[in-house]
């Protein structure tokens, strides 16, 4: 019995572990992103481009705490095109990250400038600050943005983790710059939040 057991368990395991290690793909760039990190799921994934030629800046992936998704988020359950359910995303104090995978070498001074002028009107030292943490960036590096719990902003540059912001205001206007009334790019917005309706039950 223990050895049926023990097969039972093996072939469970083997059935689950792709789900566990399933991965979403960003259709437009082929980048690929895992569906959950730690207690997040993935939302959904978008790409960025840049000017009328649409260059392929970045692939962006949003995910957001299990927990959140079943608690404050699922207030929105077929409603998550709304106003309400982004600024949720915007400003709710719950676990969220963004990934983004660069898919083109940019120099230091022109994420930099792109950051800055996506945050106009944010705390200008916190700019500063937060803008000053890109480096140069070389096609297939990754940049990670967490929200931690009471608004801190974590960031992990090319594998490089930076001083936290601990700012809920300057975090909300960091997750803004995507998911604001204003975002950066509208279609990138609905993007990175194509799997709520999925996940929001």
């Amino acid at each position: 019995m223990k050895n049926v057991a023990a097969v039972a368990l093996f072939v469970g395991a083997a059935v689950a572990s792709p789900l566990l290690a399933q991965e979403i793909t960003e259709p437009r760039s082929g980048a690929k992103f895992a569906a959950k990190v730690d207690d997040k799921s993935l939302l959904g994934a978008g790409l960025r481009t840049k000017t009328f030629l649409k260059v392929q800046v970045y692939a962006l992936g949003l995910y957001v705490a299990d927990s959140a998704i079943s608690g404050p988020l699922a207030t929105h359950k077929g409603k998550t095109d709304s106003p309400a359910f982004y600024r949720e995303l915007v400003q709710g104090d719950f676990s969220k990250q963004v990934t983004m995978k660069f898919l083109r070498d940019l120099s230091a001074s022109q994420i930099q400038e792109a950051m800055r002028e996506a945050l106009a009107g944010a705390d200008k030292a916190r700019v500063d600050t937060f803008v000053g943490y890109f480096p140069a960036i070389t096609s297939g590096q990754e940049c990670v943005l967490k929200w931690a719990p009471g608004g801190t902003l974590e960031a992990v540059m090319a594998g490089q983790a930076k001083p936290p912001i601990a700012d809920k205001a300057f975090a909300a206007a960091v997750f803004g710059i995507w998911l604001g009334e204003k975002p950066i790019q509208d279609d990138l917005k609905k993007a990175i939040v194509s799997r709520a309706g999925e996940l929001i039950r």
